[in-house]
């Protein structure tokens, strides 16, 4: 069978099977566990003797005002890693596995010995600045039922910057991975992102295990991140990009020495769509996202056999079922929001009594400020010394972008009265509704 016959089959094999996608899969939530504040870094490595090496000085550095502990899982090495880290790094607790764990199995083993309050999954390959953690600490006491905060990410001089830290859901084109990450805007902090990196972010500990941890059906890494960061915004737990914790990625310094990159590309597509078929509850936003998969595979299908071997696996996905139940928080919303179309800078004035938001077609001052703009840019310093914060949302995002804005502003904030400037901004009224109880005049 030729290659495009081939893809075209089952790419109509995979549309039907998506169509009877069974809600079968339920998650049991690990114990809870009380724990005191503090930090337990969980890093998983593999053969990363001389990564380590590098990384572990600057993370004992940045822990040393917290309550913390660095638990590395040694992950099948054969580099002497453990028996080095029991004589350079006595601090460092050591769980070992003889033989190599996927990712989402590895982080899962230091969770479950994480002693404290918030867990901070790190790559081996990530070498971290001053004021790493303190930045990430600060976005949890900022934005209430904070899930995850996530790093800015670097990369070395002369390497092209695939990451950032500000990942979002957009597909340029057909052929094009729906997720890229994009250049922050000079001043924007704390804007809300669909997940946080796996390998260079802080989680509430409690949340992550009433989400059952990392679901280790990702093997043997990748997009295990996404999966829990959107199952968390089901139950309406943000993340956030946090700009002043920062780091530099040695990017796929382990992976690529055991996988080729077309292997780790059929892994990613064959993850993604594992992650639609086990996460993605409402049928409609499912549907979409899957036919654009689907369509994106097919397309592909002629330059290579990992897009064919995806569309493979595809239908037996989509029949293995997906949530039981329904999210809180509306995904229609929860894609808007992840679009790029939304960022927030942090005001200069200290925050009003009483607490008012101003939502509008143009900023204007105002303790909060919401509004559409045509561009995203970082606010004139006048508007930035008069107001609290300043969320913009790209006008070609569209209402639902600004509905979502609107709404998790009105979340973070709980302002009492909110001023709807111009009179398109009165049908936006009634989504702060689920949020807060507010006095729009």
């Amino acid at each position: 069978m030729k290659p495009e016959t081939e893809a075209s089959f089952w790419y109509r094999v995979a549309r039907i099977a998506g169509a009877l996608r069974p809600r079968r899969r339920s998650v049991a939530p690990g114990p809870a566990v009380e724990t005191p504040a503090g930090i337990s870094v969980v890093i998983p490595s593999r053969n990363g003797r001389d990564l380590l090496a590098a990384q572990l000085p600057g993370i004992v550095r940045e822990l040393d005002r917290f309550p913390a502990e660095i638990i590395v899982v040694d992950n099948g090495s054969d580099d002497g890693t453990a028996e080095w880290l029991r004589s350079a790094w006595p601090q460092v607790s050591i769980e070992i596995s003889a033989a190599p764990l996927s990712f989402a199995r590895g982080v899962n083993r230091g969770i479950a010995c994480a002693r404290y309050s918030h867990v901070c999954l790190l790559n081996n390959d990530m070498l971290i600045e001053p004021n790493f953690f303190g930045a990430l600490v600060r976005a949890f006491e900022q934005v209430p039922a904070l899930f995850c905060a996530t790093a800015q990410i670097f990369f070395p001089a002369g390497v092209r910057r695939e990451e950032t830290g500000k990942a979002v859901y957009y597909q340029a084109g057909p052929a094009d991975f729906p997720i890229i990450c994009v250049e922050p805007i000079p001043g924007e902090d704390l804007t809300y992102v669909l997940y946080g990196s796996g390998g260079c972010s802080l989680y509430d500990a409690a949340k992550l295990r009433a989400l059952g941890n990392i679901d280790e059906a990702y093997e043997p890494a990748y997009v295990e991140d996404l999966d829990i960061g959107y199952r968390a915004w089901q139950r309406g737990w943000p993340s956030v990009y946090v700009d002043g914790a920062r780091l530099e990625h040695r990017h796929r310094a382990t992976s690529s020495r055991y996988f080729t990159e077309a292997q780790l590309d059929e892994i990613l597509d064959v993850n993604y769509l594992r992650f639609l078929a086990r996460a993605v509850a409402d049928r409609e936003v499912f549907q979409k996202l899957w036919l654009q998969a689907l369509t994106r595979l097919r397309i592909r299908a002629g330059l290579g056999a990992g897009a064919r071997n995806a569309l493979r696996a595809a239908a037996g996905i989509a029949l293995q079922g997906g949530p039981q139940t329904a999210s809180l928080f509306p995904e229609d919303l929860l894609l808007a929001l992840a679009a790029g179309g939304i960022t927030v800078f942090p005001g200069r004035s200290a925050l009003a009594a009483p607490r008012s938001l101003v939502a509008g077609s143009q900023p204007r001052p105002g303790a909060i400020v919401v509004s559409f703009v045509e561009k995203l840019e970082t606010p004139p310093p006048e508007l930035l010394d008069s107001c609290t914060e300043v969320v913009l949302v790209r006008r070609s995002d569209g209402p639902l972008a600004f509905r979502a804005a609107l709404r998790l502003t009105a979340t973070k904030w709980r302002p009492e009265a909110a001023f709807l400037q111009g009179d398109e901004m009165a049908q936006f009224a009634g989504d702060c509704a689920p949020a807060h109880a507010i006095t729009f005049r």
